[in-house]
């Protein structure tokens, strides 16, 4: 006799009727708000470092970190988004 759980992994997974998946765009949205947001978080420390490093204090600190995020989110959402398109 088979074990009650091994037919649930025989069986396949079956979606409701009308359920589909995000879309191509959905995705590559998905994709630049993920690369985004890690792009920012890495322009945050390394910016702040390199700032701190630099002698900034004060409104130029903020000036420079704000830049630093801004172009890390940009870019590394714009690669994180044509990397999914290239997937779709």
């Amino acid at each position: 006799p088979q074990h009650p759980s091994s037919s649930l992994l025989i069986m396949p997974a079956v979606q409701p009727r009308g359920a589909q998946g995000p879309s191509c765009f959905d995705r590559v949205k998905l994709g630049f708000l993920m690369g985004f947001s890690v792009g920012v978080g890495g322009g945050l420390i390394f910016g702040t470092f390199g700032g701190l490093r630099m002698g900034y204090r004060g409104r130029e600190l903020v000036r420079l970190v704000g830049s630093r995020m801004l172009q890390g989110g940009g870019s590394f959402g714009l690669f994180l988004s044509i990397g999914t398109l290239i997937r779709c």
